[in-house]
């Protein structure tokens, strides 16, 4: 199973969310073609009505773990309950180009 597809089914089992997409962002980052190291993840939850941001974030790190100890390098969590979700009228921000290894602005 690719480690798109585990992130995938940990999440929807886990949160059971109304709405997730996973984005492998890898191909914008100086990798191997085909690598699967950034992702971007866009969950909507009733779970995270009473959670903040840090611990929605926190909730996902967990879930997560063995793919963040492995071979996942960046993810970038976009978590909102259906409200937020609703008032944002389901766009989630663009993610900012790579600049490479350790170069910054």
């Amino acid at each position: 199973m690719s480690i798109q597809a585990t992130i995938e089914s940990k999440l929807l089992e886990a949160v059971e969310p109304r709405y997730l997409e996973v984005v492998n962002e890898s191909s914008s980052h100086n990798v191997p073609p085909d690598s699967e190291t950034h992702f971007k993840v866009v969950l909507v939850a009733d779970v995270f009505a009473s959670e903040r941001l840090v611990a929605r974030h926190r909730r996902i790190n967990r879930i997560l773990a063995a793919e963040l100890a492995g071979g996942v390098h960046a993810l970038a969590l976009h978590t909102y309950t259906p409200a937020e979700w609703e008032a944002r009228f389901g766009a989630v921000p663009e993610s900012p180009a790579c600049l490479g290894g350790g170069r910054h602005g």
